[in-house]
This record gives structure tokens, sequence and C-alpha cells, in this order.
């Protein structure tokens, strides 16, 4: 089933980032770290449909993504960019296999944090954040999504690591297999894994040589 959804507010998060906050039609809900399947109602892109994580709580009474505008080309996250209040867009139904399963560690790359930014919202409103960690890789400071955000949520559990800023405060590295063995002592808990095709690929087989068990990785199949 889809549903027309108008825009309502347009939110700056980072320098090619916004949140766009649109209509939650009646009876709508979703599990936080599912996707809907998104297409702008705009001549020429009313079929061009895009997997998009909802980002809000399940109990707001607006639906919110957030979204990376890429510039390089003219599809359709960079023609999102300009648009305004009352826009109407097309989503579908629900989908996705990232849903929250227990404690664990959080794994993203770049804007791969979208899918876990709803869960993390529900745990801290829950108070139930308990021992959950998060590593998000970006490649400079200014690209990191709700920093403040997921610093207020996690605190010291909230881990940056930084691919290509030199003079960074934030660790100077990538989630390699090395960098995972570093950094994680424990290998029977949740991990929950997005990013790029490549860097899921790199991390989920670094996580299975680890140790960690394959039914308690949480990905985009």
């Amino acid at each position: 089933m889809t549903y027309t959804v108008s825009l309502l507010e347009v939110i700056f998060r980072t320098h090619n980032v916004n949140s766009y906050r649109v209509e939650k039609p009646q009876g709508f809900e979703f599990t936080p770290g599912q996707a809907t399947d998104f297409s702008l109602l705009k001549q020429g892109f009313e079929n061009e449909k895009r997997p998009f994580t909802f980002t809000g709580l399940a109990s707001d009474n607006y639906l919110e993504f957030t979204i990376k505008s890429y510039d390089d080309h003219g599809g359709v996250t960079h023609e999102l960019r300009s648009a305004k209040k009352g826009d109407k867009f097309e989503i579908s139904d629900p989908w996705g296999a990232i849903s929250y399963k227990g404690e664990g560690i959080f794994i993203a790359g770049g804007a791969g944090i979208t899918p876990f930014i709803a869960i993390l919202r529900s745990l801290y409103q829950l108070n139930k954040i308990g021992k959950n960690k998060l590593f998000f890789s970006n490649k400079s400071e200014e690209d990191i999504i709700l920093k403040d955000e997921l610093s207020k949520i996690l605190g010291e559990k909230f881990v940056n690591v930084i691919t290509r800023q030199q003079n960074s405060l934030h660790i100077p590295d990538r989630i390699t297999k090395e960098f995972l063995k570093k950094n994680i002592s424990n290998y029977d808990q949740q991990f929950y894994v997005c990013g790029p095709e490549i860097f899921n690929d790199t991390v989920l087989k670094a996580l299975g040589e680890l140790g960690a068990h394959p039914e308690a990785l949480v990905f985009e199949k």
C-alpha cells in the first residue's frame, strides 16, 4: 500500500544532511529500524523510488526521514534539497530486516546511521540504553550526523572514528578487523551493522572471523 504525505518541516543536520518531517497517515505504524520506499510527487521523479529509514519515534505524530543529499548528479536526494513545506511525497508500508534484538554494538558508516537513530531514540525515551555502544565512522567531523544528540543519548559509549580528517579530536582510523579486535572484547552479543555495501561486507566478515554468532548479526539483507 502507498500513502501520499505532505512535507511539514525541513531541519538542517549537517552540510549535506537534512531531516524531513512529513504527515503521518492515520493508523500508520513502523518498528524502529524499518524503512519505506519513498518518491517525490514531482514531474520526472514520481517513479524514482528510494529506500529511506524512519528516524523519528514511533509515537511521534509525524514521520521523519534523515537524508544525505548527493549533489554530484541530479537525483532524488539532490532534488530534496529544494523541497518546501507542502510538497507531496509518496511512501510505502514499512519494511526492513533491522530491528532491536537486545543490547550490543552498533557499527555505522556515514548515512548508515539512519536505521539506528530511531532505535537509539526509542531506547533513550524508555531509559533502556543500557550497555549499548555505537561506533560511527565518517570522513570528517563535519559529517557526523546528530553528534550532540547521540552524545547525550550514549555518553562515552558513542565512539567516533574519522577516516580522512587530520588533527581530529576523535579516533583517526578505519573500522577494520584490526580495529574491531582492539576495541571489542566480547563477541557474544548483538551486532548491528549499516553503511555502504563495502563497509557492511568488510565489517560483517571481520565480526564473523572474530567470533560473532551469525544469528547475532543484524543488517539489511
